[in-house]
């Protein structure tokens, strides 16, 4: 099966709010993230970038790419420059354990590091969502501690463009 991203628009809207209310989304997102994807589609940042995964042009997932430096809400706080952040989630269940989240990933780091200036990615997954760390460790992503966000606790991870597997630290 082809996976490949595309820059996600308003037309998705619809299949994002249902996303958003599937039992499994709820768990790997947290409590507190509701996303207006009419405001987050609707506009054009330079520091923000939605993609959606697509499995043979079917849509399977969503994956957000900021630079957390600019991003308006200073959710990181106070980051080093030349950082990434993503936020990725399958929409139907039925579409986890399949390798979608795999390929979409790697094609979003592909992405992030296709800039020359980006030095590392940054991600948060719930601390109690053992599952994504362990998929985020298997892509090279290494813990560097806990951290809360807003009513949640979350492991941050990162990957380092000198530690990115396959890459000699020049790359």
């Amino acid at each position: 099966m082809r996976v490949s991203l595309r820059l996600a628009s308003l037309d998705d809207v619809p299949l994002l709010e249902r996303w958003d209310t599937l039992p499994h989304v709820i768990a790997a997102t947290g409590d507190d993230d509701v996303v207006d994807w009419v405001s987050e589609l609707g506009r054009s940042v330079p520091w923000s970038e939605q993609f959606m995964i697509e499995a043979d042009g079917r849509p399977v997932g969503i994956i957000q790419v900021i630079d957390p430096r600019e991003e308006e809400t200073h959710y990181w706080g106070d980051v080093e420059p030349n950082l990434r952040a993503i936020d990725i989630w399958l929409g139907e269940a039925d579409d986890l354990g399949r390798g979608f989240g795999t390929q979409g990933m790697r094609l979003a780091i592909d992405h992030c590091f296709g800039d020359p200036a980006v030095t590392a990615i940054l991600i948060d997954p719930l601390a109690r969502n053992v599952r994504a760390r362990r998929f985020y460790r298997r892509l090279g992503f290494v813990e560097v501690g806990p951290r809360r966000f807003g009513a949640d606790d979350c492991m941050v991870m990162r990957l380092d463009r000198s530690g990115r597997p396959g890459l000699s630290p020049s790359a």
